[in-house]
């Protein structure tokens, strides 16, 4: 069966399921600063060089939102993030800030949007949630685990909506799909397998190097300790170098790591092993650009991570993705859509969005992250729930994060299934956390 789902059935499917459209129930509380759900929730985006100019792009298009302040520590980029308000449409123009702090202040200011690097992502949030803001951090939520705890913490003591970027809890198809598995569509779940493969260069060897002008190369380091500027480092590069970044199951493998974890409906593993390395080029890349990650569930259930940052080789014809496999067959997620198989490798079912490329979606369309924010937007003006709320989602980030433990440590690791921690393996809870600039431990 092909189920090919049009564009407005599609939005009318994201309006049934409440994703991105306002829905919420009668009497729901208001949280927001400007105290009525008619008014626009004004955010301000930190880190636009890149993904965070598509969300200021996406929130200046979504109705009800408005961008207020477009915060980075690159001039260039503080010009993307403009750019991109100014194709949302938003007639406004923002307030161009480079140091995120200075906005914490503003009283009507109601959420911070969260893109800068994964070593930002924790700290900044937390700032912000003291100062009275709602959070939208992008994936991964924290650089490590101990991050990830202090920041479900602050959001229950300070109260703020937080919702992390992976956008996939709110697409429509995705959705069903998950649904499906957990229904016993494919009989009893019990292994899911997450990849990501593409054709990454080689970072090359850094040099030291003058700090571009433009650039706040001390407040782009922020939280972490201090080191010089090399000229393979900013603006993507960071993300593998463990001082700044988390490496590929971080950077991509989040998303489908956590759709396996949300249909196989389980938390923290009993165990964790992780092999893999860096195979491609002799350069200054860190983290692994080939990793085998195995999760083992205490009710006997499992989840894989193949990740090939070098290697673009497809699986199930797709470069990205997440498949399901139980008793009675099993389930391949695409792009928004998804197939279903028998045991024999018969499709049964078939479900897409008309005109979607939808095996080789690695990032959101328009339409798609507007799901999420909306979600977001709904939330904070409404209390509707949030489809990927931090206290959830960071245990799909821990599960990464320990992926990397594992790799780094080269042994396997005993967790804790209630929180997650690694148990009688002292050198490895050493990497449970991370040492930081002097008056920037971030404090609940």
């Amino acid at each position: 069966m092909d189920n090919k789902i049009k564009r407005r059935d599609f939005l009318k499917k994201m309006s049934a399921l409440g994703l991105g459209v306002g829905i919420a129930g009668a009497g729901a509380p208001q949280v927001f600063a400007g105290g009525s759900p008619n008014e626009k929730v004004l955010v301000g985006v930190m880190g636009t060089n890149s993904r965070g100019a598509a969300l200021a792009e996406g929130f200046a298009a979504l109705p009800g939102a408005e961008v207020a302040y477009i915060c980075d520590v690159d001039d260039e980029a503080i010009q993307n993030g403009m750019k991109a308000v100014e194709a949302g449409g938003q007639e406004k123009r923002p307030q161009e800030v480079k140091d995120f702090r200075r906005i914490l202040d503003d009283k009507d200011l109601d959420a911070l949007v969260i893109a800068a690097p994964d070593h930002w992502h924790a700290p900044a949030s937390i700032l912000a949630m003291k100062a009275g803001k709602h959070v939208y951090v992008e994936k991964p939520c924290s650089h490590n685990p101990r991050e990830g705890e202090l920041l479900v913490e602050a959001a229950r003591k300070y109260d703020k909506v937080v919702q992390m970027g992976n956008q996939r809890r709110s697409w429509s198809n995705v959705v069903q799909g998950i649904q499906e598995v957990k229904e016993g569509a494919i009989g009893d779940a019990y292994f899911a397998r997450a990849w990501y493969a593409n054709t990454r260069g080689s970072i090359g060897h850094g040099k030291t190097a003058p700090v571009p002008s433009g650039l706040d190369f001390e407040l782009w380091q922020g939280p972490a300790p201090r080191r010089e500027y090399k000229d393979n480092l900013i603006h993507y590069n960071w993300h593998w170098f463990w001082h700044w970044g988390t490496g590929e199951i971080l950077n991509n493998g989040t998303h489908f790591i956590d759709l396996c974890r949300w249909g196989l409906e389980v938390d923290y593993p009993e165990q964790v092993s992780s092999n893999g390395g860096r195979y491609a080029y002799d350069d200054d890349w860190e983290t692994p650009d080939t990793q085998l990650t195995s999760y083992d569930f205490a009710d006997g259930k499992s989840i894989s991570w193949e990740g090939r940052s070098c290697n673009g080789q497809p699986i199930e014809g797709s470069s990205v993705g997440a498949s399901f496999h139980g008793t009675d067959g099993s389930l391949v997620i695409h792009g928004n859509g998804y197939s279903r198989f028998d045991n024999n490798g018969n499709e049964l079912e078939k479900v897409t969005v008309e005109g979607d490329d939808a095996l080789d979606t690695t990032g959101p369309g328009f339409d798609l992250d507007a799901a999420h924010l909306g979600n977001f937007r709904d939330a904070i003006r409404e209390g509707s729930s949030l489809n990927s709320p931090i206290e959830d989602a960071n245990k799909s980030v821990v599960l990464c994060q320990l992926g990397n433990i594992a790799h780094r440590t080269g042994r396997t690791l005993n967790c804790d299934t209630g929180t997650g921690k690694i148990v009688n393996d002292e050198e490895a809870m050493k990497l449970w956390g991370r040492e930081y600039e002097p008056g920037w431990e971030p404090t609940v």
